[in-house]
């Protein structure tokens, strides 16, 4: 930190203990990745002042680690939360101290809060384009399993309603709780029913394990997983990729960032991550977004002059921030991010080829009030390009 910069306290709250720490790990170094990078630039009189603390993966104790930073003097601001479940049970906390909770996560949607900012994808931004690509390359029965949560379920119901106007169906739906490596009798049900597809929204453990049993059976079975059995996600990322091991290609996700997203704040990104973290791997969605909320934060508090959260937050409609995906901006409606939807496909040196990309900055739509559900509106609005 330069000297003479004031110290403003920041809280983060990641899991970096349980089923889902490799997610934790990789939000928390894009955290900390902006927060020393803010407090090496000349053009803030401020610098922020990193207070952690560890929730376990469990709900109960992202309520003690929310309760435990906001006591903090001054502390106002918590970059946090990977699961819904676990930002559902912490916003009661930031409403009664009327204080932010910076999301930087994917999520279901349906929400929104004076209290949230929401830096990750929401629905219109990852759920629909990827069912309607999926239709689009002529995917109809489903096959869904997840964890047993609001995400999963939230998700696999918009999937479900999108599939069932244009001609697909459902074949079967199963969740399984979040630290649950015990797939085998998923994955035999599955094949029992054949699929176009399946629709993963497992997370952590759980996610690797079904990854893994899968591509082994299909091989005991002669059959090409990917080919004929491809798995989709909104969520699978390239720091998971080497978790998974040899079943790791031919993935298909859809995010709003891949490492190998062409642009020069990317370059940029890159390059910063690789100094601060030699060995940890490739960035992700997850790191990009943590980034994002670290950065709009501070352009917000330098807008505001204060790290006062009504100042803050009224700052944001004036914020934009070169991001490695891309330009992005916060809607003043929703406190949901303007993003940059694409879909990659997964490969074994543990990156994503980008298959699809967005040609604008899509608006987020937490209720999808406005986006169309069926094939032929979104692909006549052009929202994806090929990427070749």
């Amino acid at each position: 930190m330069r000297l003479g910069k004031t110290s403003i306290p920041l809280g983060l709250m990641f899991s970096q203990e349980g089923s889902y720490a490799a997610v934790g790990k990789t939000m928390s170094r894009g955290a900390q990745l902006a927060v020393d990078e803010i407090a090496c630039d000349p053009t803030y009189d401020f610098a922020f002042h990193v207070q952690m603390e560890e929730p376990g993966g469990r709900n109960e104790g992202y309520v003690a680690a929310a309760k435990a930073l906001l006591a903090t003097p001054g502390l106002a601001h918590v970059v946090g939360c990977y699961t819904s479940s676990s930002r559902k049970e912490v916003l009661p906390v930031f409403e009664k101290q009327d204080s932010v909770l910076w999301y930087p996560s994917h999520y279901e949607g349906f929400e929104t809060s004076e209290n949230i900012v929401y830096t990750g994808a929401a629905p219109n931004q990852h759920v629909v384009p990827l069912t309607h690509y999926i239709l689009s390359e002529g995917g109809r029965r489903a096959f869904m399993v997840g964890s047993n949560y609001i995400w999963a379920w939230e998700n696999n119901r918009i999937m479900r309603e999108i599939l069932g106007r244009n001609g697909g169906q459902v074949l079967g739906e199963r969740y399984l709780p979040i630290d649950e490596v015990d797939v085998a009798e998923i994955v035999d049900l599955i094949l029992r029913h054949r699929p176009d597809f399946i629709f993963s929204t497992l997370i952590g453990e759980s996610a690797y394990s079904f990854f893994r049993c899968l591509r082994y059976k299909c091989t005991e079975m002669g059959l090409d997983q990917p080919r004929e059995l491809p798995v989709i996600s909104c969520s699978l990322a390239e720091f998971e990729l080497p978790l998974i091991g040899d079943a790791c290609d031919g993935h298909l996700s859809s995010s709003v960032y891949f490492s190998s997203v062409k642009t020069d704040a990317n370059h940029r990104f890159l390059n910063a991550w690789s100094r601060q973290y030699p060995g940890a791997g490739q960035t992700s969605a997850d790191a990009e977004s943590s980034y994002i909320s670290v950065h709009m934060l501070a352009r917000a508090i330098r807008l505001a002059g204060t790290s006062e959260p009504g100042a803050v937050l009224q700052a944001l409609s004036m914020v934009e921030f070169d991001a490695p995906q891309g330009l992005v901006r916060i809607d003043p409606e929703n406190r949901h991010c303007f993003l940059w939807p694409r879909i990659g496909r997964s490969r074994a040196d543990g990156t994503f080829e980008i298959l699809h990309s967005s040609n604008k900055l899509v608006q987020p739509d937490p209720y999808l009030v406005w986006e169309p559900l069926s094939r032929s509106a979104l692909m006549g609005d052009k929202m994806l390009r090929v990427v070749s």
